[in-house]
């Protein structure tokens, strides 16, 4: 039930220390809805739901949550940050390289190997971030269809 998410977002922010304003809810629904989405997506979806919000009301609600551990930030080379609710665990991330669509990907075995560096200089590791990059399905069937000449012109219409 709708009603049953907002009852546990409430509880989940005053769990954290955090105010319940209808800015950091709407943020939450808007993550958890589509994970892996840009701060300014995030705002037109809050904006969508809430009405009029500023920029910086969004920022500020993903950098409260980020702090506290209710979301995870997120930022592949060369993309705007995205944000996620999926924490607590080492998790992955695809991204293709043509549309930007993002997915998670559990660890390749039961450990977390990626916590086993081949050098840790003395370091007690915690955390690894692992991004693998290609083309999701879809960009990966089209770019098949494509000619050389066709993906030359794309590209040079792109610039």
């Amino acid at each position: 039930m709708p009603g049953d998410a907002s009852i546990d977002n409430h509880a989940l922010l005053r769990q954290h220390g955090l105010q319940v304003t209808a800015q950091r809810l709407a943020v939450l629904r808007a993550v958890s809805d589509r994970p892996h989405r840009a701060a300014d997506d995030i705002h037109k979806a809050v904006r969508a739901e809430i009405g009029a919000i500023s920029h910086q009301a969004v920022y500020d609600a993903l950098a409260a949550l980020t702090d506290k551990g209710l979301l995870r930030r997120i930022q592949p080379a060369g993309s705007p940050a995205r944000y996620e609710n999926r924490v607590g665990d080492n998790h992955h991330h695809l991204v293709c390289r043509s549309c930007g669509r993002m997915v998670d990907v559990d660890c390749a075995v039961g450990h977390t190997p990626c916590l086993t560096a081949a050098d840790d200089s003395g370091y007690q590791i915690d955390e690894a971030e692992v991004t693998y990059w290609g083309r999701c399905p879809e960009c990966a069937m089209s770019h098949q269809k494509q000619t050389p000449n066709e993906e030359t012109d794309r590209r040079d219409e792109q610039r």
